[in-house]
């Protein structure tokens, strides 16, 4: 799903760089995969490499996260917003990220399935206490790993759109993505 997120993602000229957040050996204990101050720091590594490369040091940055993933891209956003443009989240789980959720600037993008009860209640929460500009869509008939038919073409739909809007504003301007979707 990730490597179908960023083919999509560059498709439409956004710049991908896939991360695992955790090695191999710090993925088996399952302690890890929920430690977004970990996570958020290989994020922070990584923006400051982005930073510094002559390939990418003149381009935006957005962090796009799944799952635990997106939690960690919060706190990074919320502690170093400098370069970032956009946050994007797929079956995110903001609420790992809550004590940092007001001090998010960067706009940002929730997105989750509709039959994803706990984890839609979770962005809900987490939408309502985000203060920057945000939206959260809500992806028809999807659960967590958005395997129906055409739910994860959706997600990447309008997370294309959030990029390339953030990144190029005046170039996308009053182009969102047609897609379905119920968007608060």
């Amino acid at each position: 799903r990730n490597n179908f997120v960023a083919r999509r993602l560059q498709q439409g000229k956004v710049a991908t760089l896939l991360l695992d957040l955790l090695t191999s050996d710090e993925a088996k204990d399952r302690r890890n995969v929920f430690d977004i101050d970990l996570q958020a720091d290989r994020i922070l590594s990584a923006k400051a490499w982005l930073e510094q490369d002559d390939r990418t040091k003149g381009l935006g940055i957005g962090y796009f996260g799944a799952s635990t993933g997106a939690g960690a891209a919060l706190k990074a956003a919320a502690l170093d917003p400098s370069s970032i443009r956009a946050v994007g989240s797929r079956g995110g789980r903001p609420d790992l990220a809550e004590p940092y959720l007001a001090s998010v600037t960067t706009p940002t993008l929730l997105i989750v399935g509709e039959d994803d009860e706990p984890v839609l209640e979770m962005n809900r929460t987490a939408y309502r206490r985000l203060s920057c500009p945000k939206r959260l869509v809500i992806v028809p008939d999807a659960t967590h790993l958005f395997e129906e038919p055409g739910t994860l073409e959706q997600v990447t739909a309008h997370a294309l759109a959030w990029f390339q809007h953030h990144f190029h504003p005046a170039q996308y301007e009053g182009t969102g993505a047609q897609t379905k979707g119920h968007h608060r």
